[in-house]
């Protein structure tokens, strides 16, 4: 199993009480695999997330990726957020080469790798331009532009796409899940929307609250192009409304 977490506990105190974020959360993830970890708010999908990206240790429990231990980000790995984190003194060009130092390819290739991405992600010819002068959409094609670049083993990507508008959101989702099957990558993507995560993963791990825990891990039974009117698809986004509305706290085997 490439990314293997066993009952994780992460736990937090605050205002004096303590805050149980993951209480024995258990996953399993296949190499190329995209997942989403979907969820209302304090479910402890961005916990869990930054726990398998290294940011964060659990307090019990393991997370393992590629057999080893997580304990601290690596730099095989890149991390997506919603905010953009392009600097913005430095062109979209120079913001693309800025991982390629770090992983010690060579100056003579950065332009290449660069152009090659920004390509990618739609933007050939915006090179030369800065953040100030592109759309939000624009910057975070610049920022997983920026990740790809550096030909990551792992995209954790952190509701990427939630400040967007709907309309940009939509064509980013897109995006992604091309770039995904173009790319083999393995993605966890963290949501909060049903229709997005359906939309774009394999498998969806569904969570809840109070404490932070999987309530369920679906197998999205659609192909590579996904039809957001097709019937197919109404299903199964139908079927995880229904997973949130079930009062059982058990974790549920779940099938489409």
């Amino acid at each position: 199993m490439y990314i293997e977490v066993k009952d994780a506990c992460k736990r937090y105190k605050q205002e004096g009480r303590e805050f149980v974020a993951l209480d024995n959360v258990s996953l399993d993830i296949d190499k190329g695999e995209f997942i989403c970890l979907l969820g209302p708010s304090g479910c402890g999908k961005s916990t869990l997330l930054n726990a398998l990206a290294g940011f964060e240790k659990v307090n019990s429990g393991s997370v393992k990726i590629d057999g080893k231990e997580v304990t601290a980000p690596s730099i095989n790995n890149i991390t997506i957020f919603q905010n953009y984190g392009l600097l913005p003194w430095r062109n979209v060009l120079h913001n693309v080469e800025l991982g390629l130092a770090a992983k010690n390819v060579p100056r003579s290739q950065w332009e290449e790798i660069a152009k090659k991405y920004l390509g990618l992600v739609g933007l050939s010819g915006y090179e030369k331009r800065y953040p100030r002068q592109l759309s939000g959409g624009q910057q975070q094609r610049v920022s997983i532009a920026r990740g790809l670049a550096v030909d990551p083993d792992i995209i954790f990507m952190d509701e990427p796409f939630g400040a967007l508008d709907a309309i940009t959101r939509m064509k980013l989702q897109e995006d992604i899940l091309r770039i995904s099957r173009e790319e083999k990558k393995t993605i966890v993507f963290v949501t909060h929307d049903i229709e997005e995560a359906v939309y774009l993963a394999d498998r969806i791990v569904v969570m809840m609250a109070d404490p932070g825990r999987i309530k369920s891990v679906v197998k999205v039974p659609l192909g590579a192009h996904r039809d957001r009117t097709a019937e197919d698809f109404l299903y199964v986004r139908d079927k995880i409304f229904e997973l949130f509305n079930l009062k059982s706290e058990s974790y549920i085997e779940y099938y489409i």
